[in-house]
């Protein structure tokens, strides 16, 4: 259960979550307008931007209207009810997503076309490229485009969720006499949203069309003997959180199969149009959405950023992305090495994307054929439509392995692809579950029993970030293989309570969330606090995505009026509001963001000397400690400790680069240190563990 004690500190002292999470977006936005970046990079990531807003909306702004409807008044512990909440994002989001196309029409785009990359708008089309693009409409276009004119037989279409869709204006009659003077056309998404014009029409070595300009020209084509008075593109987003009543099913898959298909036409919560768009269109669209005049988004462009994304893997301009990069393997896991053997002589730590995932692909294969691997037991939460891990899983369980597989079907937009897994797996006798009820299965756990030497022993890994090798390539994780008898043991603890029933046993290592992760966080702040009453050093550094669970706020607020240093790098949300005197002076809080999204979870308490690290694969959130199942794990080696310190923490707080730190009012600034040594954390462990 989620703690209900009330906050010890008054609202004041806590930053609100939406505005936290807005701020994140506005550093990746700093990220496409920053200069030093290569080009298209900034385009990628201005694509990001949209993304992430995407999924706010879908999620965080669904929530709050939610509530709004539902008339609940509570404030949250930073003081603001959702209607105040609502009313300063929905500010916030009007003010980035202006300066986001701003940013594209008046500096990327000019800036791409003075490299050669350019987007031509229809007012810039010569008679032998708007020939060919309207071919292109007619032979790709119109057979899979159906004009609705709307009339009492035809009503508004159900919109799909961020789905492409015009609005056209008409004049006149049809063949059967009707005079509807409004049309909805929705572009399939088997339509590319970025057409590229052949390289002697384009007059450029990649001239590209969207696919928008290109309906608007030809738009009347589909409306023969009628005028077109206007053609407006709009995308509605609409509330994406699937709602399943866990303990009112008997069976999760099946009824989330029968929940996801409804996803896509949840609620309106935004509505984006073309700045072109006439009011009575606009008004039209808004009432058939149910949304109100905040919820509209006028942009000059195309209502979907998110489709330029795939603009830089189109064009081959080494130039102007991140330099390519070979991540390393480390030299006990050298090429053709048998892995368990590497592992049996010691913890073997990979810092990715530094460092190749290829060794935890290596292990779960060679496991899938070794005669002395008895069982497999694996956690999954993202893995992707096209896994070479799953697929490994099968083949072992095809070779007769005892495959155990706890699937999370509720991890958020993958719950189709997890929904496959499963179904592939049991197919091939795996016993595949579902976690348990109440609580996602998070953690990223896999087990090996191998019978070596007529006894079983078994081979660990721990990671902090999916079993995902397309993910393992851009984003920071730690994973750890070990054989540790006591580390192994824990595991296959975690995954009885997992697969089986009975109390939760106490671990000699691993802290488990819901049960002991955020009381021995809370204790271990706690005891650096009175190391420092006590006059002794006291020091506290972790790294997270996000820092929002209020009790361990509390704590290192007290800590931090104790004397402990607290610094921490959090990538998103902080609702700690850092140096406030009398309150949390002596907290610093930093944010990285880079060429690789920052994932790990690194904890660190000096305690005494001892210096107790921790990897973990949960945030400092409500959701991670009391309803998810969520681990953390130490670091035994002190080798590998001191990697984890030099690598995972040091190198951050030391940036300059890359580095934004935070205030007591939750804003950013970029750290600039001009005649100090720069920093780059993500560079520096690029030239230390690539290969």
């Amino acid at each position: 259960m989620i703690p209900v004690a009330p906050p010890r500190f008054p609202p004041q002292n806590y930053l609100n979550r939406e505005l936290c999470l807005l701020a994140f977006n506005r550093r990746v936005l700093a990220q496409a307008a920053d200069e030093r970046i290569p080009l298209l990079e900034r385009l990628r990531f201005l694509s990001i931007v949209s993304s992430n807003l995407d999924e706010f909306f879908e999620i965080r702004v669904s929530g709050l209207k939610e509530q709004i409807r539902s008339q609940m008044s509570l404030a949250t512990i930073d003081g603001k009810t959702a209607q105040e909440t609502f009313r300063l994002v929905a500010a916030e989001t009007h003010a980035i997503v202006e300066e986001q196309y701003a940013l594209l029409n008046e500096v990327i785009l000019p800036a791409l076309a003075q490299e050669g990359i350019r987007f031509f708008p229809r007012a810039a089309w010569n008679e032998a490229q708007r020939e060919w693009i309207r071919n292109f409409f007619q032979r790709e276009m119109v057979p899979v485009l159906t004009p609705i004119g709307l009339d009492p037989s035809h009503p508004f279409p159900r919109v799909l969720n961020k789905s492409l869709n015009f609005a056209v204006e008409l004049e006149g009659k049809d063949a059967f006499g009707r005079s509807s003077k409004i049309a909805i056309v929705q572009a399939p998404r088997v339509l590319p949203r970025v057409i590229q014009l052949p390289e002697e029409l384009a007059g450029c070595a990649y001239g590209f069309v969207f696919l928008s300009s290109i309906l608007h020209e030809f738009v009347n084509e589909l409306f023969v003997g009628m005028s077109v008075l206007g053609c407006y593109q709009f995308r509605a987003t609409r509330n994406s959180d699937l709602f399943v009543d866990e303990e009112e099913i008997t069976n999760l898959r099946t009824k989330l199969q029968g929940e996801l298909p409804q996803r896509h036409f949840g609620d309106a919560v935004r509505l984006e149009v073309a700045n072109n768009c006439s009011p009575p269109i606009t008004d039209f669209l808004l009432a058939q959405f149910g949304l109100q005049e905040v919820d509209l988004y006028r942009v000059n462009g195309p209502v979907n950023l998110v489709r330029l994304m795939q603009v830089p893997d189109r064009v081959d301009r080494p130039d102007m992305k991140f330099s390519s990069f070979l991540p390393g393997i480390p030299k006990n896991l050298g090429k053709g090495s048998n892995i368990f053997a590497s592992i049996r002589r010691g913890d073997i730590l990979l810092h990715h994307p530094y460092q190749s995932f290829v060794p935890v692909i290596d292990l779960l294969s060679q496991a899938a054929v070794d005669p002395s691997v008895v069982a497999i037991k694996m956690t999954v939460y993202r893995t992707g439509t096209d896994s070479v891990l799953m697929e490994s899983l099968i083949r072992a369980a095809q070779n007769g392995k005892a495959v155990t597989v706890v699937v999370e079907l509720m991890a958020r937009f993958d719950e189709e692809a997890n929904i496959g897994w499963a179904t592939k797996l049991e197919q091939v006798g795996a016993h595949v579950v579902y976690g348990v009820v109440g609580y996602k299965v998070h953690a990223k756990a896999l087990l090996i029993v191998r019978r070596e030497d007529g006894q079983l022993r078994h081979y660990a890994h721990l990671g902090t970030g999916n079993y995902h090798p397309r993910t393992a390539r851009l984003y920071s994780d730690f994973g750890l293989l070990t054989a540790n008898e006591e580390l192994t043991h824990d595991v296959s603890e975690v995954f009885k309570q997992l697969t089986g029933l009975g109390k939760a046993r106490t671990l000699r290592h691993l802290w488990q969330a819901p049960f002991t992760l955020q009381p021995n966080i809370v204790a271990a702040i706690q005891a650096e606090t009175e190391a420092a009453k006590r006059g002794e050093k006291a020091h506290i550094i972790a790294k997270m995505n996000s820092l929002v669970e209020r009790e361990v706020i509390q704590a290192l607020y007290d800590a931090s009026q104790a004397g402990v240093t607290v610094e921490l790098i959090v990538r998103g949300i902080c609702m700690l509001r850092p140096g406030v005197p009398g309150l949390s002076e002596n907290i610093h809080v930093c944010s990285v963001i880079g060429r690789f999204l920052e994932h790990h979870r690194v904890f660190y308490f000096y305690a005494g000397g001892q210096e107790l690290v921790y990897l973990s694969s949960a945030d400092w959130m409500e959701r991670n400690f009391f309803r998810r199942i969520e681990l953390a794990f130490p670091m035994l080696d002190p080798k590998l400790k001191k990697r984890v310190i030099n690598e995972g923490l040091k190198p951050y707080l030391q940036d300059n680069q890359l580095n934004w730190d935070m205030d007591g009012n939750g804003h950013y600034q970029r750290r600039r240190k001009p005649r100090s040594k720069p920093h780059n954390a993500q560079g520096e462990l690029m030239l230390l563990l690539g290969g």
